[in-house]
């Protein structure tokens, strides 16, 4: 079969390789559609150590299709079954999981290969975190699974509750869920990036207010530019981050008003510090939380919410182009010309 392998930063080759053959509790997936997303770019460009800790690597981790052959023991599945997985699943036994922050596990069960003909679900994934999908789903708007399960846990760790202001940093595929799914809860929105394009997604999308940071460029200019839009200038109940730069970080805490929440989603390059002003921290009594990864439970309320059409999956999708189309789409994710792309194998 066709698969992507990944070399290292800028070298995906598309080879034939075996086709594999489920285990004990595993079944191979046919793939129907695969979605590409900023995690991808980020390791198409500088590599990622957890993701890929020997080379070549399979590459790719969202994506939905039929299955096509179940391992023994599978009882959940059958060959023919329209299903969607998640990239990981937690170990269950480590001390994150005991206490119930399975997003912390130690012992995280990786999928990658997303971008292929053909991939084999692990027993973990299988058990925990795959899906049957009803006919009505589209492959393609069910791809995208696994950045909508992590903006689910942003979402509970968010507090975001009915008639709130929230303010959401980044308009790329992150930022326009956070938009979404805070509407659902009756939140409004005001929506702040640098890119027209996708600020006009967003509007299009039921946002409040959109705000074009283009020239801008201190944190406090960018804070200062979106608080007018906020009830009485004083700032957000709730600040997404939604972009994964360290000064974005900043720009979000500075748009809180006093006792707001932020909300610091998008995952910065290593070793990455950013600044907090201790006063405002300690006197506006601030809460400032990290959200990683996502748990079973939120995969499967967003398994719900594409399901029942909630969510649009398709909405996040730039255009659908040939398996053979992958780097090109990463590359033109890299210029701003789109922002997810569903590749057909």
């Amino acid at each position: 079969m066709r698969a992507y392998m990944f070399y290292g930063p800028g070298d995906l080759r598309l080879e034939d390789v075996p086709e594999g053959k489920p285990g004990p509790g595993e079944i191979a997936v046919e793939i129907k559609a695969a979605a590409t997303c900023g995690t991808d770019l980020k390791s198409y460009r500088r590599g990622h150590p957890t993701l890929f800790p020997t080379l070549p690597a399979r590459f790719g981790h969202e994506f939905s299709g039929v299955v096509t052959e179940v391992g023994e023991g599978v009882e959940k599945f059958a060959v023919g079954d329209r299903v969607v997985a998640a990239n990981t699943a937690p170990c269950g036994a480590c001390w994150a999981c005991t206490i119930g922050r399975e997003s912390l596990c130690e012992n995280l069960q990786y999928l990658n290969g997303a971008f292929a003909e053909q991939i084999v679900v692990p027993k973990a994934i299988v058990d925990r975190n795959t899906y049957k999908l009803p006919d009505s789903l589209a492959f393609e708007a069910a791809a995208p699974l696994e950045p909508l399960s992590t903006v689910v846990h942003g979402m509970h760790e968010s507090g975001i509750a009915l008639g709130d202001t929230v303010v959401v940093n980044g308009a790329g595929p992150i930022g326009q869920m956070f938009l979404k799914l805070a509407q659902l809860r009756g939140a409004s929105v005001i929506v702040a990036d640098r890119s027209e394009g996708r600020l006009q997604q967003a509007l299009e999308a039921g946002a409040a207010h959109v705000v074009n940071l283009s020239g801008l460029e201190t944190p406090q200019e960018c804070a200062d530019a979106v608080k007018p839009f906020t009830p009485g200038g004083r700032g957000g109940d709730v600040v997404i981050e939604a972009v994964g730069l360290p000064q974005v970080w900043e720009q979000a805490v500075l748009q809180l008003r006093p006792g707001g929440t932020a909300v610091l989603f998008g995952g910065t390059p290593k070793n990455a510090p950013f600044t907090l002003n201790s006063s405002d921290m300690h006197y506006n009594e601030y809460t400032i939380k990290g959200v990683y990864h996502h748990q079973p439970r939120f995969v499967q309320i967003a398994v719900e919410l594409l399901g029942n059409g909630k969510f649009d999956g398709m909405s996040l999708v730039t255009e659908v182009r040939p398996l053979e189309a992958l780097v090109d789409s990463l590359e033109d994710m890299s210029k701003g010309l789109g922002s997810k792309y569903i590749l057909r194998p």
